[in-house]
């Protein structure tokens, strides 16, 4: 019997193939995945971004539960919905610990799971684009970990933090499932380019892409030094 790989933990796609007792898991995973990630500060090391494009790659082994269902794109739609929700539900609890635990955030010490700079850099860029940086963040990693919880620290106005959580994490999950299902097919097809060699290096450009304008705008921002 060869011994556990730790480094698999690392790896999106051994989250999304996991089978036990011939039943297959990656689907509550993938959901828990996502909820930790965006619900627990202690989600920011996992494999959120490069686990979404993935499961749109592996979308049809994901729904087989729901295997009655024909057509491609209600498969890859409903992957992208239920993905969705556990974002919502993620945010949702992460503003609920600001709110609760903000002032005990900022006392606690580092440890492993958990680097106050983080926090502190979460609040600065949420300070920077308000209501807005909770799209942002959805697509940066580890600041999409602690954007709702500074939400709930700065006691953003629930109904507003609610529209801009449901349309980042619809964004996110879409974005990022259906790039990756019909860019596989597309390279697979045309290139015969298996894109699961190359999941980290297309996320990272997925990256790039969409918080482009981010960035564009904070160097707007940044006040000019006299000489």
């Amino acid at each position: 019997m060869s011994s556990f790989d730790w480094m698999q933990l690392l790896n999106p796609e051994f989250y999304i193939t996991l089978t036990i007792g011939g039943i297959k898991l990656g689907l509550w995973i993938v959901l828990f995945i996502v909820f930790a990630e965006t619900g627990l500060f202690a989600g920011f090391f996992l494999p959120g971004d490069s686990l979404l494009f993935l499961s749109g790659i592996y979308s049809r082994d994901l729904i087989e539960n729901f295997s009655f269902i024909e057509s491609d794109m209600i498969n890859v739609t409903l992957l992208s919905t239920l993905i969705a929700i556990a974002g919502i539900l993620g945010n949702m609890v992460g503003y609920w610990f600001g709110s609760k635990s903000g002032y005990y955030l900022y006392k606690k010490e580092d440890s492993f799971l958990f680097k106050k700079k983080y926090l502190i850099q979460s609040k600065d860029f949420f300070e920077r684009f308000g209501g807005k940086a909770i799209i942002f963040a959805r697509f940066i990693p580890i600041l999409r970990t602690f954007a709702p919880i500074v939400a709930g620290i700065v006691t953003m106005d629930k109904k507003k933090f609610m529209f801009y959580n449901i349309v980042s994490s619809f964004l996110w999950s879409f974005v990022l499932i259906f790039s990756g299902h019909y860019l596989y097919g597309m390279f697979l097809d045309k290139f015969h380019i298996d894109l699961k060699h190359h999941i980290e290096k297309i996320v990272i450009g997925i990256i790039l892409i969409s918080t482009l304008p981010v960035f564009l705008k904070m160097i707007k921002k940044t006040p000019k030094v006299e000489e």
